[in-house]
């Protein structure tokens, strides 16, 4: 299978040079993740804009990287499963809400059916359990939840694709393994 590299910031158009130095202005650093996708100076501007646009839909920051994290595990990508666990506890949540996430469960009933729904949105390619998606809304979440979180799993589900295509680097502190955390 052909090896991928993270491009340098020169290997890379003058356009996603701009949109990359405007990410590293933003949050300190380029992620590996992104500076992959700026090997397409298109789709990382529509990525970010997407990416972004998920802030002002139904779910605060700690729901959103509850999806993430579900949505890593349930992908397989090691790369979101790191990043995730990291930004998730800047979120508030705790290392081991984190590994629970990851497992689709929380002790909190309304984070838990939304993991829940993610996992089965993503396992199943779109088409979740009815009892998941009942459970969703009896949580108190309504039908804009619902469209929200189809985009949030596909947002999610891009850098995971990504990362499982192109195997790089990971450049935050990996996270642990649910196989040593659950057995």
């Amino acid at each position: 299978m052909r090896t991928f590299e993270v491009p340098t910031r020169e290997e890379v158009s003058p356009a996603a040079q701009e949109i990359l130095d405007n990410v590293n202005k933003k949050i300190g650093m380029i992620p590996n993740i992104y500076a992959t996708i700026g090997n397409s100076a298109n789709a990382l501007g529509s990525y970010l804009a997407f990416q972004g646009a998920q802030a002002q839909g139904s779910f605060n920051a700690k729901e959103r990287e509850a999806v993430a994290l579900a949505v890593a595990e349930t992908n397989g990508c090691s790369y979101c499963q790191a990043a995730h666990t990291t930004i998730g506890k800047m979120s508030g949540l705790t290392e081991e809400e984190t590994l629970d996430l990851r497992a689709g469960n929380s002790s909190d009933l309304r984070l838990n059916s939304l993991v829940t729904l993610a996992k089965d949105i993503t396992k199943n390619h779109g088409r979740p359990s009815a009892n998941n998606v009942e459970d969703f809304f009896a949580q108190g979440f309504d039908n804009a939840a619902l469209i929200d979180l189809v985009l949030l799993v596909a947002d999610n589900t891009v850098t995971n694709y990504v990362n499982n295509i192109t195997g790089i680097a990971i450049d935050f502190p990996a996270a642990k393994s649910l196989d040593t955390v659950l057995a």
